[in-house]
């Protein structure tokens, strides 16, 4: 059973609050006197022990400097910075752009051997074509308030999708097959997006399972969408946010959950007639 995505950012956060708290015990200084020293509140100091609140680098450099271990803060001050990145708020990640955000994954992607990738509700990104990714990221940045670049941010995105066609690189993706319904961009656009599902399934590195919607019983319960990066990294998106996983046992948890999924999917000719279906209700309508 997964468990709250972003528990690895949070277990982060408390390791850097809990190795505060030991420098501070090891110097004898209480949580008052260390405050003083640092010439801040004393909640501050117990804000920060108990992760309620992250601290800033000159923070860390001022506690271990009151604690008479300077040479402690680099090594703390990056391991901050690290818990910090692994729950990003969308806000701030599309600063420069949704087209600069899908940019900024390449050399990964580049880097990356395994793509697993799993998807409750959309056709992964890395198998979306551009019509499809120009509705779904226009609808994002209509919901979130963003410029609009929707157009150029799929085109980015269809470019950083290439990385599936290099040597050396296997792509497993397993999606329900509820997300084959959903519209994203015009009727052309979604026509078009089932289409290249029928071709980018049948590409020798890629595997493409899809679970009925009539499977019975299921092995697990739809659950988010999140992509797995070799054994190294899981990425979850929620609506509020992308959340990096890079704790070992939690990524455990999240490749059991796909292989689960993905003994409920159908693959091959049966695959391909679940997307054949979806097409035949487009005419339908």
């Amino acid at each position: 059973m997964p468990v709250s995505p972003s528990s690895s950012a949070q277990a982060a956060r408390e390791a850097v609050a809990g190795r505060l708290r030991d420098l501070r015990r090891g110097a004898g200084l209480t949580v008052a006197e260390l405050a003083e020293a640092c010439g801040w509140h004393h909640s501050k100091t117990s804000r920060i022990e108990n992760a309620r609140t992250a601290p800033s680098a000159r923070d860390i450099r001022r506690w271990c400097h009151a604690c008479g271990l300077p040479d402690e803060a680099t090594d703390l001050i990056a391991q901050s910075m690290n818990a910090e990145t692994l729950y990003k708020e969308w806000r701030h990640q599309v600063r420069s752009g949704l087209k600069k955000l899908q940019e900024s994954w390449s050399q990964f992607f580049e880097d990356t051997q395994l793509f697993r990738i799993y998807s409750s509700t959309l056709v992964p990104g890395l198998l979306q074509t551009e019509g499809y990714a120009g509705g779904l990221l226009s609808t994002i940045a209509a919901f979130r308030g963003y410029p609009d670049g929707g157009l150029e941010a799929a085109r980015a995105r269809v470019e950083r999708s290439r990385v599936i066609h290099r040597p050396g690189r296997r792509t497993v993706l397993v999606i329900e097959e509820a997300a084959l319904y959903y519209r994203m961009g015009d009727p052309a656009a979604t026509a078009a997006q089932l289409g290249h599902l029928l071709t980018a399934g049948a590409l020798p590195a890629v595997s493409l399972g899809i679970i009925p919607t009539s499977v019975n019983p299921r092995a697990l319960w739809p659950v988010e969408t999140f992509h797995v990066y070799d054994d190294t990294l899981v990425s979850v998106e929620l609506l509020s946010a992308e959340v990096n996983i890079t704790q070992p046992s939690e990524i455990a948890v999240y490749l059991k959950a796909f292989e689960q999924l993905r003994s409920m999917a159908v693959y091959g000719a049966h695959a391909r007639a679940l997307v054949v279906k979806a097409i035949e209700a487009l005419d339908q309508e």
